[in-house]
């Protein structure tokens, strides 16, 4: 079942066009890594999923249910972000403004979620602490815990690694693996191709001429071949 289906998609702004003919789906279960160099359109990208921006041409849309507001997103982390004086609680809660419309509290059975989601990403003993007194591999899995209490079949992180040291990196990998494994469908834009070759399902890389595939296809294309020759030549540095 397809979440996330994006035809024949021209990016951009203005009068000028990023990447042209961009085709790829979003199926459940799937881990899809999306990658390529800066300037490329991945952030214009992330907007376009998100409906914040429309498409040059084509067209993103979402089937089985979803909508735009019910995927679970998680930004690449500023320092505004990192200085945000809330409890881990509150930020975790605020995932469901989304769905509590009009409704000034949340209910019973989302606090309960929110606990839930907590304790999915080992964060269940800081719920009343403040964030900004967390570690910043703490403060990405509260926000990786709001996101989940935003939606429970697909989730859109962006650079969700940055700023961490290697130890807290792959820790977050393995969490975001972790719940792909338990049938949660990942959508990750990341500059770390080692990481997308590790966990992905799927590649996604944007550029003059966009590739989509399994992981042994990437690994097989133009794109895949000259990282891998790149990585090679690197080690013997």
């Amino acid at each position: 079942m397809a979440y996330l289906i994006c035809k024949d998609v021209s990016l951009g702004y203005e009068n000028i066009t990023l990447v042209e003919n961009l085709n790829f789906e979003v199926n459940a279960g799937d881990y899809l890594c999306i990658v390529g160099e800066n300037g490329t359109g991945k952030s214009t990208l992330v907007k376009t999923i998100l409906h914040l921006r429309r498409p040059l041409k084509g067209n993103i849309y979402y089937s089985d249910g979803i909508t735009p507001t019910q995927v679970g997103y998680l930004p690449q982390q500023t320092s505004v972000q990192k200085d945000f004086p809330a409890s881990v609680k509150e930020i975790v809660l605020s995932g469901f403004q989304g769905k509590t419309g009009l409704r000034p509290f949340y209910t019973k059975a989302e606090k309960e979620e929110a606990k839930e989601a907590m304790a999915r990403l080992g964060i269940e003993g800081l719920e009343n602490m403040s964030y900004m007194e967390l570690s910043g591999g703490q403060q990405q899995r509260v926000l990786l815990a709001r996101a989940l209490c935003a939606a429970d079949k697909l989730l859109l992180l962006d650079e969700p690694a940055t700023g961490l040291d290697p130890y807290g990196a792959d820790e977050m990998y393995k969490t975001i693996k972790s719940l792909n494994e338990s049938g949660i469908s990942i959508i990750m834009i990341t500059h770390d191709i080692q990481a997308a070759l590790q966990f992905s399902t799927h590649i996604l890389n944007i550029g003059s001429t966009p590739f989509f595939g399994t992981r042994d296809e990437y690994l097989n294309s133009r794109e895949g071949l000259r990282y891998l020759r790149f990585h090679k030549e690197a080690e013997h540095v």
